[in-house]
């Protein structure tokens, strides 16, 4: 199962969008090397990157909420050091699994389920906020 970014996926914020595009390719190229059977050094490698990529694209998106007085700013970060949680988690299971890749197979769902909804119920939210403040 492949992820792609799609338009509808838009939060309306430009730097929140190219930032979700790419986390969504990097996800995917992860996904893609599990089936792939890549080797285990190389799935770490993408698992650490997108491990640092989520936490930047978090700390700007965190950034960007508090310039604006973001109201749902509080419930944003929980959502946000609960799937680095989750993030971590993958990583060690990966390895304690021996690289088992059904680990991988099992955190593509995971992952898509949350980041969708994340967008989907929370992300978007924040460009509905910026357009209501006549930006």
């Amino acid at each position: 199962m492949s992820i792609k970014w799609t338009p509808d996926l838009s939060v309306g914020v430009d730097h929140i969008d190219d930032q979700h595009k790419i986390w969504f390719e990097k996800a995917n190229e992860l996904f893609e090397a599990g089936k792939e059977r890549r080797a285990q050094e190389y799935i770490n490698t993408m698992i650490d990157f997108l491990d640092e990529y989520t936490k930047k694209h978090f700390k700007d998106e965190e950034a960007y909420m508090e310039e604006i007085d973001y109201p749902e700013l509080d419930a944003q970060k929980r959502a946000h050091a609960s799937f680095i949680e989750r993030l971590a988690k993958l990583k060690k299971d990966f390895n304690e699994s021996g690289g088992n890749l059904l680990v991988i197979m099992d955190a593509n769902k995971i992952v898509l389920d949350w980041l969708l909804n994340h967008i989907r119920s929370m992300d978007k939210k924040i460009g509905e906020y910026v357009k209501g403040m006549g930006n």
